[in-house]
């Protein structure tokens, strides 16, 4: 028995002919120029897809970055789609490779046996005439069908050379030589052996088109004068296709309930620990939100169990601390205010004595009258500290009221640099306000917007060194801004950031010129906050400082731009606004001095 020689090596059953798949490369018979513009309602349609389909993108990665529960789950889905996918395609070789390997070996072998016993029929024939060997043909040719297998089989002899003594004879309606693949044909012309090649059957038996089948042939003698024809016989794979497919189908159903089991899996064990993470994030946000009773609800006894008993254990712990000195803090308040109103009586009387002491001086020896001047000064300073303590007690205990009324800012400025006039004088400097404006109407407390302005202008003085310092007024229909310029000493970064600070002082060895308390910038600063103000600071070491007041006109509404830079400029003109970004309420930009 010949072997059968394989044309081309292809071991998948259901492979077409791969000059089947041969077509016009692509864009091959396309138009020069591109294609056309698409038209203004389709262009309108893309538009809006694209629109939707980028909106959703932009959903989907933010609930990605915001979602743990959605990116473990997103991600095991597609790490078990990936590995089904990897693991589905290797089982389906290996079934498609089995399966063909061991029909392959059983279809081999009959071919093989039926076209030898078909070959030794021709070849031991006693036909003479055509219409014999007609009939030997087709007797011949239908003893090769077999249609009681899976995979029936039929048979197509083909003339191989020029003289015709039969024609092509098939076996099964429809089929012409042009269907066997063309190296097999070469093949089986070139020499008696036997050859196989993969093949595509345009139409079966049961009528399905296109489907995949194994040919095998071989070169046959016919009598009487020994004409060369190949005989072939082909098997219909489509059965063991369907089966294959139905494997396929069973293995894609598989996978994606697998997957989706794997999904709620993923799902419900991811939101048994993100659950108590997110329940822990939303009470910590209360807690920093001042609701200091609020826990986390624990049940069981694993380890989230023990994160919430630890967080709560935490929790309790901050409110005992935070209440204890929340405590301490209004302890402390109370004793400021009670000691400072204790102290009003008592320092009334020592400074009514020390007055007549300071009246009567010129009476005393220069001991006793040098004395009485310090006493005097130092009752002076103790009762200003007092009155400071006072109000800052005030504020600390929310006390404080706004008795905010339609002022001139202008006006205000002008009594503050009055007030402070004397002190300008024995310091040697000018005082010089610088604005366009002749009148800036807003609503406040004008004690306090006063307060403000005084303390400024007080700390410029001290701080300026007997150089000019300019006052700056300008307004906006928003907001008015007064803008405290002085070219002294200036301080750093540091100090700057501390300029607001309770007692603080840029220079602890500087001695003070009027005796403050060391809470001017401190109330200043709280007065402004009561107006919803911007009070800021400026400053560079040996340029002096520059402290802003920038308020709003109306009360209850919300700056948002001051018509002042900081500084401002030389010339008096109120510059580009700010937005309100570059503003704090205490902030410090750059250096800036303190009381």
């Amino acid at each position: 028995m010949t072997a059968a020689t394989a044309v081309r090596a292809d071991p998948a059953p259901g492979a077409a002919d791969p000059r089947a798949a041969d077509g016009p490369a692509a864009g091959e018979g396309q138009p020069e120029g591109g294609p056309s513009a698409a038209p203004g309602p389709q262009a309108a349609r893309l538009h809006a897809a694209s629109a939707r389909a980028r909106s959703l993108l932009q959903s989907v990665a933010q609930r990605w970055r915001r979602s743990l529960q959605f990116r473990t789950v997103v991600a095991t889905m597609l790490l078990t789609s990936v590995s089904f996918v990897a693991v589905g395609g290797f089982l389906s070789n290996q079934i498609a490779g089995a399966l063909y390997d061991q029909r392959f070996d059983q279809f081999s072998a009959e071919a093989t046996e039926e076209l030898t016993r078909t070959k030794a029929v021709f070849r031991e024939s006693s036909a003479t005439d055509r219409d014999t060997t007609s009939r030997l043909v087709l007797d011949s040719v239908e003893a090769l069908v077999s249609l009681d297998t899976d995979a029936p089989r039929h048979a197509i002899l083909v003339p191989i050379s020029g003289d015709v003594l039969v024609p092509t004879t098939v076996s099964q309606n429809g089929v012409t030589a042009s269907m066997l693949p063309q190296d097999l044909q070469e093949a089986v012309a070139d020499g008696p052996d036997i050859h196989w090649a993969p093949m595509q059957i345009p139409v079966t038996e049961d009528g399905a088109t296109d489907a995949p089948g194994i040919a095998f042939g071989t070169q046959v003698q016919l009598p009487p004068d020994q004409a060369s024809y190949a005989l072939y016989v082909y098997y219909d794979l489509s059965a063991m296709q369907s089966t294959l497919d139905d494997i396929h189908r069973v293995l894609w159903l598989a996978g994606v309930v697998l997957l989706l089991v794997i999904g709620a899996i993923a799902w419900y064990v991811t939101r048994s620990v993100v659950r108590p993470v997110s329940h822990a994030a939303s009470v910590s946000e209360k807690l920093a939100a001042g609701q200091l009773q609020e826990r986390m609800e624990v049940s069981g006894e694993d380890e989230v169990a023990r994160l919430g008993v630890s967080f709560n254990h935490m929790a309790g712990s901050l409110q005992d601390q935070i209440t204890q000195l929340a405590q301490l803090s209004q302890m402390q308040q109370r004793f400021v205010s009670d000691v400072s109103h204790e102290l009003r009586t008592p320092l009334t009387t020592v400074r009514m004595a020390a007055e007549v002491l300071y009246d009567a001086r010129a009476d005393f020896n220069p001991i006793n009258k040098r004395s009485a001047e310090i006493l005097f000064d130092q009752v002076e300073r103790f009762q200003a500290l007092l009155a400071d303590l006072l109000e800052i007690s005030r504020f600390d205990a929310g006390a404080a009221v706004l008795e905010a009324e339609s002022v001139d800012i202008v006006q205000l400025v002008q009594h503050a640099i009055e007030g402070a006039r004397p002190l300008a004088e024995r310091l040697g400097s000018d005082v010089t306000i610088v604005s366009q404006e002749t009148r800036c109407i807003a609503d406040a407390d004008a004690r306090r917007i006063d307060r403000i302005l005084r303390n400024l202008i007080v700390n410029a003085l001290e701080h300026g060194e007997a150089k000019p310092m300019e006052i700056h007024i300008a307004s906006s229909p928003e907001a008015v801004a007064v803008a405290v310029r002085d070219h002294g000493i200036g301080m750093t970064t540091l100090q700057a950031s501390r300029a607001f600070d309770r007692f603080w002082r840029a220079d602890p060895a500087r001695a003070r010129t009027t005796g403050g308390s060391g809470l001017g910038l401190s109330i200043a600063l709280e007065d402004a906050r009561l107006h919803n103000a911007w009070l800021e600071a400026w400053g560079m070491p040996g340029e002096g400082a520059c402290f802003l007041l920038t308020l709003p006109r109306t009360q209850g509404t919300e700056l948002t731009s001051s018509p002042l830079i900081l500084p401002p400029p030389p010339d008096g003109g109120p510059g580009p606004e700010r937005p309100a970004h570059d503003h704090q309420t205490e902030a410090a930009h750059g250096p800036s001095e303190g009381e």
